[in-house]
């Protein structure tokens, strides 16, 4: 039984959702508006400022797309409604980040700088050349740009050095003992 799929999520107030013919959910909110398409096997129900996700059946595969899709929708209100930031930190001698229109431009101690065009939907703020701010109101896209950007130098364990999450711990390792 999924706990997850059998919860009611409420709708926010000022955020509209409509959802046509072949599981498609339209949800509009102050931030914008996201549409996706859901598997025919679950079911989506909108009652007053509630939305429900029922099964269709009770196969394994069905009862695996209930949750996923009720957190989908979550996801969507939420986005929508507040929207979603993911913090980056650069840690190193050196490594800085600046935005130049819709690019971003690293220097992460390559011999030459790395350039990432930012995809649309999606607002990046460079507060301290050492911190970015990655916005947007897609959650999966929000997560992805942001994973895209710390790929390029992710943290090291022995130095610590790299594009690193804000609240992530980087498990350090020690060095070689110096000659005995």
């Amino acid at each position: 039984m999924s706990r997850i799929g059998n919860r009611i999520l409420a709708i926010p107030a000022g955020v509209e959702v409509k959802v046509e013919a072949n599981n498609v959910v339209t949800i509009k909110g102050s931030k914008g508006e996201l549409t996706q398409t859901f598997s025919p096997l679950i079911e989506i129900k909108v009652e007053g400022a509630e939305l429900k996700t029922l099964r269709t059946n009770e196969q394994k595969h069905t009862k695996q797309l209930h949750g996923t899709t009720n957190s989908l929708i979550q996801g969507m209100l939420t986005g929508v409604n507040e929207g979603f930031i993911r913090e980056l930190e650069i840690v190193g001698v050196g490594y800085r980040a600046a935005l130049a229109g819709n690019k971003i431009n690293l220097s992460l101690g390559f011999s030459h700088p790395v350039e990432y065009t930012i995809p649309e939907g999606i607002t990046v703020e460079i507060p301290k050349p050492t911190e970015i701010k990655v916005s947007g109101i897609d959650k999966q896209l929000v997560g992805e740009v942001a994973a895209n950007i710390r790929a390029y130098r992710r943290p090291e364990p022995y130095k610590g050095k790299g594009v690193k999450y804000k609240n992530e711990k980087i498990i350090r390792k020690e060095g070689k003992a110096a000659g005995k």
